[in-house]
């Protein structure tokens, strides 16, 4: 018989944070604790409401906080209910990307201040993912550069590649916050920088660039692999600047 997960509920204090407020910081836990994944359902608005032990309009506004941070989504008709969208950490990193796009999107931080902001997160990552990394992420890494070979910066195939290889050293740094935090680099920046650099990019000069990076972590040599990292993204600054 499969295991029923319980359902989230809690007390909902009477302080000058509000019933719905209340009510989705506790599900937001719930969902961290549990650890659930997307598709998961959760119970239905009346479920939710009466384990909480507030009305359905209370409970209808946490829910709207919940689906505006990208955390659930409702389903409708006989086999509806609260679905998980994403989990908390998935659900920030959204949020910041969609920040990050629409000041892009407004001029107020600029391609050079993202990139800046990249040197100072992923080359720490890349020294924590050489302490950590085994066989299984060297070997997701080697896969990542053999599949840019032979293409183009710009062309899908190299695209998905370059963030594959990145996303991989983010999983193995360990950490889920700064895993998190670099979902706008791929969401957000990777795309864009694409459009600006690619035509001006040396695909050699990069795959060589990551070879080195992997070269430190397949040694578990964490001062190289941050020295690698950094002078692949100051690469890339130099051939934005460049373009400038």
């Amino acid at each position: 018989m499969a295991t029923v997960r319980p359902r989230p509920g809690g007390q909902v204090l009477h302080n000058a944070t509000g019933a719905s407020e209340q009510i989705a910081a506790q599900i937001r836990v719930w969902l961290e604790q549990q650890q659930l994944t997307a598709g998961e359902r959760i119970g239905t608005e009346q479920e939710l409401a009466d384990d909480f032990g507030v009305s359905r309009p209370t409970m209808r506004e946490a829910l709207r906080l919940l689906s505006a941070a990208h955390l659930i989504r409702v389903g409708r008709g006989r086999s509806g209910g609260i679905f998980v969208a994403r989990t908390p950490s998935e659900g920030m990193s959204r949020n910041l990307s969609e920040s990050i796009a629409l000041m892009l999107s407004a001029q107020s931080i600029s391609m050079g201040e993202l990139l800046d902001a990249r040197l100072s997160l992923e080359v720490p990552i890349a020294g924590r993912a050489a302490v950590n990394a085994d066989a299984g992420v060297v070997a997701r890494l080697e896969q990542a550069i053999a599949d840019a070979e032979g293409h183009q910066p710009g062309t899908e195939p190299f695209n998905i590649a370059d963030s594959t290889f990145h996303a991989v050293l983010a999983e193995a740094s360990g950490n889920q916050l700064l895993f998190a935090l670099t979902g706008w680099i791929l969401e957000v920046l990777q795309p864009t920088l694409v459009v600006k650099i690619s035509p001006r990019v040396d695909a050699e000069a990069i795959l060589a660039q990551h070879r080195a990076i992997l070269r430190a972590v397949r040694r578990n040599q964490r001062l190289a692999a941050e020295k690698a990292m950094a002078a692949h993204i100051e690469y890339l600054v130099q051939i934005l600047d460049e373009g400038e």
